[in-house]
């Protein structure tokens, strides 16, 4: 159906060289390699969203080219990108319609596009997500199957997403791989882009990995290893890649578990957190070097909670207690929370994490530079470019200089921008929000090695992820939300993924709580 002959592209450096990339009618091509090995930028180029410097397109033999985004549209090419394109202040039915309303006698049809939208989320069994809901109230994980729902409710013969289940929880991964079943018996031809290697073996028909810009490999899913995968991805030996054997979430970590570590003392104790519809009667308990992880449904309020903690949403009530000191209402503002030493890395890091036209320099500096500053009032430049340089080297983040835009790196390079720049501030308390989303093997391991030292050092971690595994190798313990509800609280010795699901739906089917 598609295919590519030297594709280039260059930046500041050359990103895409030569690639040659062929894509069958009703198969799942799986598109892998690190963090800027130049997989979303093939993708931008063949919808529309980029030019290639050199090289030409073929789509059913026709050669073609897409000058925009309509263009590849029009000729069916569907694209779900990595970072959420959705304008916030707009309804989810205005969103996934937005360039083909309907209109009766010259005015917008309200009732009929709300009935396209609901038809379209329907598809992807996702009623519970009411399409006259503005945008901005969804989480990052509701959005993305917004994106999804309207990429699929148009003409799509080639549709190209771009991880697409970074946010979702096992339950509505298994929902969109039930609607790529039905494209693929349909002869739709799917490019898709994961660093979770086990979702590939469960719906990819053939791989091709990239590596700095160039095509290292094609071939059937079933003839690689996971180890061979990881090493055509970083171009290492599969033995000198520790602990990716077979596992790609958290293995290799060097992470003990809490009963091998001694606890100082608690952290946080949290009593009766409620968040008006979202979030009712929440209690827990953190301790000093424990790592906590938060597990539950897209919608299920985990992201609500990190907010509230840190002052970033309005609670309706709850008190807590931070380390030995009294008890009292959560924070009203984020500062506040700064102030007594929490930090928190948040979901989306292109919207909340990062000031995007800034450089590594002053995104890194940016919650001490006051420390850093003469006086807390005269910039001193060669303290910030030491502090940050001295970051980079210990995330191992890949730039041309600290002094390069953010906008300009990976998202995984990004990611560890964010992180970074909390760990200056020698965190009490690290919230953390999908922390590894989106980012490949080698630097989602470089994150949770370094995630591990700090709790080692002390430093009590509160993690959300949508990936149990994840949760299931790094942290020592585990709660469960369900609709806004504690419906779990599980101890590393105690929980199964299949009492972790379990307690995931508590709340929509209405069992009884419980700890094990």
């Amino acid at each position: 159906m598609l295919r590519t002959e030297g594709i280039s592209k260059k930046f500041a450096a050359p990103v895409l060289r030569g690639i040659e990339l062929n894509v069958n009618q009703g198969e799942v091509h799986a598109l892998l390699g690190a963090n800027g090995a130049g997989k979303s930028t093939l993708c931008r180029i063949i919808s529309g969203l980029l030019w290639a410097d050199s090289g030409r397109m073929f789509l059913d033999g026709k050669e073609f080219t897409s000058t925009t985004r309509q263009d590849a549209e029009q000729r069916g090419i569907q694209i779900v990108q990595q970072e959420l394109n959705l304008l916030p202040t707009l309804t989810v039915a205005e969103n996934m319609f937005l360039d083909r309303m309907p209109c009766r006698f010259g005015w917008i049809d309200r009732r009929e596009l709300n009935r396209r939208a609901q038809a379209a989320m329907d598809a992807l069994n996702l009623s519970q997500i009411d399409v006259r809901t503005q945008v901005s109230e969804l989480g990052v994980g509701q959005r993305q199957l917004v994106e999804i729902a309207g990429a699929l409710s148009r003409s799509c013969r080639l549709l190209i997403l771009d991880e697409p289940t970074a946010a979702l929880t096992a339950t509505e991964t298994e929902r969109l791989f039930e609607q790529l079943r039905r494209l693929k018996s349909e002869g739709t031809g799917v490019i898709y882009i994961s660093h979770r290697l086990e979702e590939i073996r469960q719906i990819a028909d053939r791989i091709s990995v990239l590596r700095d810009g160039r095509l290292i490999t094609t071939q059937p899913v079933d003839e690689l290893s996971t180890d061979e995968i990881v090493s055509l991805m970083t171009g290492a030996e599969p033995e000198v890649v520790e602990g990716v054997s077979g596992n790609t979430h958290g293995a290799g970590t060097g992470s003990s578990s809490v009963s091998e570590r001694k606890l100082k003392g608690t952290a946080l104790r949290v009593s009766g957190l409620s968040v008006e519809g979202r979030l009712t009667d929440v209690n827990f308990t953190l301790y000093e070097g424990e790592r906590l992880g938060v597990a539950g449904l897209v919608g299920a309020g985990r992201t609500e909670m990190l907010r509230a903690l840190f002052g970033d949403l309005r609670t309706d009530g709850g008190m807590i207690r931070v380390g030995d000191g009294i008890d009292r209402q959560p924070f009203e503002y984020p500062r506040d929370a700064v102030r007594a030493g929490f930090a928190m890395v948040t979901e989306d890091r292109k919207a909340d994490g990062l000031m995007l036209s800034m450089s590594i320099r002053e995104n890194t500096v940016l919650p001490v530079r006051r420390k850093l500053a003469w006086h807390g009032t005269l910039v001193r430049r060669r303290s910030e470019v030491a502090v940050t340089e001295a970051m980079r080297d210990s995330l191992g983040v890949i730039s041309q200089s600290v002094e390069q835009p953010v906008d300009e790196l990976s998202g995984g390079n990004q990611q560890k921008v964010i992180l970074g720049k909390w760990l200056l501030t020698a965190p009490r308390i690290l919230l953390l929000d999908e922390p590894t989303r989106g980012i490949d093997v080698p630097a989602r391991m470089t994150i949770l090695k370094q995630l591990n030292q700090l709790a080692e050092r002390g430093t009590a971690i509160l993690m959300v992820s949508s990936d149990l595994d994840e949760l299931m190798q790094f942290c020592d313990r585990i709660l469960v939300l369900s609709v806004g509800k504690i419906s779990g609280d599980f101890r590393r010795d105690a929980w199964t993924k299949e009492l972790l699901m379990q307690a995931c739906f508590r709340g929509h089917v209405g069992l009884s709580g419980g700890s094990q």
